[in-house]
Formats: C-alpha cells, sequence, structure tokens
C-alpha cells in the first residue's frame, strides 16, 4: 500500500498544493519511515517539508492554504515537462534522469510529463553500472537544476490566507519531524515554534482563538477543528522541545474548546456556542478531506487527560467516541481518525515521564524516539520540574542523582530507572 502511494505522492506534487493534503500525506510518510526505515519515504518527508517551507510559509511563520494547479491559464503549466526541456537543462545527466522518471516524447500528461519515479535505486544503479548509494545524490542535483529552471516560471497563484486547523495539522507535522530526525530536524523544530508562536500569536488577537488570518487582518471565531487541531499541533511540539508553555496553551485551548463546544448529548458542535446564530448548530463526524473537528478533539483529550490526570477529559473522550462507533464500523474508511482515537482509548495511553540534568535527558528520550510508538505521550523537564509542567512529572525523583525515566500507565508505573536498555526492555517490542 505504502509503495503504491509513492505514485500518488508524485502526483500530488503536479496538483494543486493544499495545506492540509501535504500535512497528512508526510506524516503518513514518516510514520511509515519510523517502520520500515526505507530511504524513499524519509526522502518524502524532507523535501514536501522543505517545498512548504519554502513555497508556502508566511514570512511571520504562518502557513498559506494553497498553490494553484494553473499558471497563465493552463493547468500544470508550471509544474510539467517536455523531453527537450530535461534534456536541455541537464545536458549529460538526462539520459540518467530520463531513465529513472521513465521520461518520453509522448510524455504522461497531454504530451508532457509529470516526473514520476518508474525504477527504484538498485535498478537505476545496475543499469548505469553505479554504486546505489550514488543514485539519491546524483538525482538530487538534477532535481535542483530542474528546480532552479522551474524557478524562472511564471508562479501560479497563491491563496495566502492562513487557515488555524490547517496550520494546526502541518504544525504537528513539522514538530514530529524535528525529533524523529533528530540532529537533522534541528531547522524543523524552529519552523514549528515559530508557527506556533504565530498562531497564538495572530490568531489569538484579543484572548479568543480565530480561525482566518490574512494580511494582519482576523475573520470568524475558531470552530471545533481549529481549536482541536491546533491543541494536537502544540502538544506534538511540546513532546519535541518540552518547553511547557506550548503545553499550558494547549490546557488553555482545551478547557476553551469545552465551554463553546460541548454538546450535552456527547461529542461537540462545529460551531461555538457565543459564535453566529444558527438554526441548527452542525455536528459533522464523518471524517472528509480533513479529519473531523469531533474525532480530533476525541484524540486532544485522550493525550491531555494522559498528561494531567485530569478524569473529565477522558470521560468527555469516551463520551465522544459513543457518537460515532456504530457508523464507523460500518463505514471505517470514513472514520479514520475515529478508530485511531478508539484505539487509544481501548489500549490506555503509555506516560513517559523523564527527569535530569538537560544534558543527560537526551540518552533517555533516544530510545523512545528510536521507534514508532504512537501509544505513548512523553513529558521532560530538568529537575525539579516548573510548576506549569505536566502533572505526569510532578512528585518523582531521580534514581542516583541522575537522569530517570519512568514508564507509566494510568499513572501507575513501572520501576524507574536511568539506564537506557532498561527502558527499552519496559517499553518491549515497537
Amino acid at each position: 500500500m505504502l509503495k503504491t502511494t509513492l505514485r500518488l505522492y508524485d502526483w500530488v506534487h503536479y496538483y494543486e498544493k493544499m495545506l492540509y493534503d501535504n500535512a497528512l500525506l508526510v506524516r503518513a510518510y514518516l510514520h511509515a519511515w519510523q517502520v520500515t526505515k526505507e530511504p524513499a519515504f524519509k526522502r518524502i518527508v524532507e523535501e514536501t517539508l522543505d517545498f512548504v517551507q519554502r513555497e508556502m510559509t508566511h514570512e511571520q511563520g504562518g502557513f498559506y492554504s494553497s498553490l494553484d494547479a494553473d499558471s497563465e491559464g493552463v493547468e500544470g503549466k508550471f509544474y510539467v515537462w517536455t523531453l527537450d526541456e530535461i534534456r536541455e537543462t541537464l545536458k549529460e545527466d538526462s539520459e540518467f534522469f530520463e531513465a529513472a522518471y521513465r521520461i518520453s516524447a509522448k510524455g504522461n500528461w497531454e504530451g508532457r510529463t509529470v516526473l514520476q519515479r518508474a525504477l527504484d535505486d538498485s535498478s537505476l544503479a545496475a543499469r548505469f553500472g553505479i554504486a546505489p548509494e550514488a543514485v539519491p545524490t546524483k538525482l538530487a542535483d538534477s532535481h535542483a537544476q530542474l528546480l532552479a529552471v522551474r524557478g524562472r516560471r511564471v508562479r501560479p497563484g497563491t491563496d495566502d490566507k492562513i487557515i488555524t486547523a490547517w496550520n494546526g495539522l502541518m504544525l504537528a507535522t513539522f514538530a514530529e519531524a524535528a525529533r524523529v530526525f533528530d540532529d537533522s530536524g534541528r531547522h524543523y523544530e524552529k519552523i514549528a515554534a515559530r508557527n506556533a508562536e504565530f498562531l497564538l500569536t495572530a490568531l489569538r488577537p484579543d484572548g479568543q482563538l480565530r480561525r482566518v488570518w490574512r494580511d494582519g487582518k482576523t475573520t470568524n471565531a475558531g470552530f471545533l477543528e481549529d481549536y482541536a487541531a491546533l491543541i494536537l499541533g502544540l502538544l506534538e511540539l511540546y513532546q519535541t522541545d518540552f518547553k511547557d508553555k506550548w503545553f499550558t496553551s494547549a490546557v488553555k485551548l482545551a478547557d476553551e474548546m469545552i465551554e463553546k463546544f460541548s454538546d450535552p448529548d456527547g461529542g461537540f458542535f462545529d460551531t461555538p456556542r457565543d459564535g453566529e446564530t444558527l438554526l441548527i448548530r452542525p455536528k459533522d463526524i464523518a471524517d472528509n478531506a480533513t479529519p473531523s473537528g469531533n474525532a480530533l478533539a476525541c484524540e486532544a483529550l485522550l493525550k491531555l487527560a494522559a498528561y494531567t490526570d485530569n478524569g473529565r477529559y477522558r470521560d468527555l473522550a469516551e463520551q465522544t467516541l459513543t457518537i460515532a462507533s456504530e457508523t464507523a464500523l460500518r463505514y471505517p474508511l470514513g472514520f479514520a481518525r475515529w478508530l485511531s482515537a478508539a484505539e487509544n482509548a481501548h489500549w490506555k495511553t503509555n506516560q513517559l515521564a523523564v527527569l535530569g540534568e538537560a544534558e543527560s535527558l537526551g540518552r533517555l528520550l533516544k530510545v523512545i524516539r528510536a521507534e514508532y510508538r504512537p501509544g505513548v505521550v512523553t513529558a521532560a523537564s530538568v529537575f525539579p520540574p516548573e510548576k506549569d509542567a505536566p502533572a505526569l512529572l510532578h512528585g518523582r525523583g531521580l534514581v542516583d542523582g541522575k537522569a530517570t525515566a519512568y514508564l507509566c500507565e494510568g499513572f501507575v508505573c513501572k520501576q524507574p530507572t536511568n539506564d537506557p536498555e532498561v527502558l527499552a526492555e519496559q517499553l518491549g517490542p515497537a
């Protein structure tokens, strides 16, 4: 399935670039790389995030909504290539590139070519008699040359609205990539932090979250999906740099979300109680192009319950799950985010608390970051933790004065350890 979606990735890079598409697609590949360590998956993550940084990021840190597919009135003109253009640009390297993407004079789209990988690294290496590890470098050089030429074309239009919910999804993606790629992802952490600062200030000008920002102006009160997506983004960023301000902001937003959107009959309305007066307040539960606001809210509350031991968060999350359970069983493909939240609720979230000297925390954190573990939330702090740190960190000491990890479930913890190998054994297989 993942190999097949490599082809989808190539076509997404041709069609109109929607921020949420990029956020959801690249996060799937990020998780796939964690599981398989397949180099192609990592390449997709890095290329897409670099593209978003280069093409879809406002100077203040917000992410734009989309880029058009059309330029000069022609669909795809900015993105596609003819065989002659490829040969003129790459010169002696063209034959290698043509083979990699099976480029022909006929093309694969109305006489032109959407660059879609045809041969893998090992096949290319065998065909041209080079080492397989040299293939990515050789292709990257060709891509850079083509990108420079493409940069001289007339650009597609940019929808420069900054939408909170879509930004929350991309914030989560940048933040997770930053910690998964460790040292090589440091710049992703800076992008994520800058985006979070922007969302918490520009889109919260009077203390109330707004949905859209453009040219210094905001419109519309925030919807349920805006709150829930931003909470999840902030929690991913907290698990990357462990700055308490992201966690406390997530808690404040969650409490506001409950007050503004909760439905006494279970789940949440999509619009706030103090928003525009409607005949019927909508409550859409199906995942569509973007995940359902209710599914995101459920996921966010489950994570916050794991950090805070606040039973109200977990109770609301479980009540929310009931509104979609029957339909999700009948139409699972339309409720993927719900099913993910339901799995977390069923198995209960594992909690990892790590405390100690700043420079010595890394050895223990590397254990959790080495594998894909979606059922674990992590909190970390120098010792002792600040007052605003998650409750998961409070009341825990150090073993022999060294950085110490506590692996817990429902705030009931295993024997604390400062040995990475013991922690890995406690976590078990991913």
